[in-house]
């Protein structure tokens, strides 16, 4: 088989690797939304070794991080190495009014899910309006004939 050998192509294509590595590994891929009274956060972390995620909060910071190994195959001429490894970090500040105490967390398929609740006092909630100062009282009889 016969090939031609493009110096600044190859450079190219070399360069790009290493720069999309880079950017890959530096962004973890999410979707944030509202399902009723909790948040809904898909994080997707394809390869990751389910032992190094990490979960916390401290105050309204939420932190996830997770580490993918390199393969290290030992005697092996690469011909494509494009899926980057390393360590995985994202941090999203979280607004009031969140039950941060009862996150919880799956991963299955590649995808981390956090469910977060709202909080009880921040959960929507329905005021009784009380019209007037005090009790009216309509006696039965002539409109002329009322209390009040």
């Amino acid at each position: 088989m016969a090939t031609r050998f493009d110096p600044f192509q190859e450079m190219d294509r070399v360069l790009a690797q290493v720069f999309a590595a880079d950017r890959a590994s530096a962004t973890m891929p999410m979707d944030l939304y509202r399902d009723g009274d909790h948040y809904v956060l898909h994080v997707d972390l394809p390869g990751a070794d389910p032992g190094t995620i990490d979960v916390n909060v401290e105050d309204r910071t939420l932190t996830v991080r997770a580490q993918r190994s390199a393969r290290t195959e030992h005697d092996v001429q690469w011909l494509a190495k494009e899926r980057p490894s390393g360590t995985y970090a994202r941090q999203l500040t979280v607004g009031r009014g969140l039950a941060l105490d009862r996150i919880s967390a799956t991963y299955a398929d590649g995808v981390l899910t956090l469910t977060i609740p709202v909080a009880e006092e921040a959960k929507p909630r329905r005021i009784e309006v009380q019209h007037g100062t005090r009790p009216t009282s309509i006696e039965a009889g002539h409109p002329a004939d009322a209390t009040v």
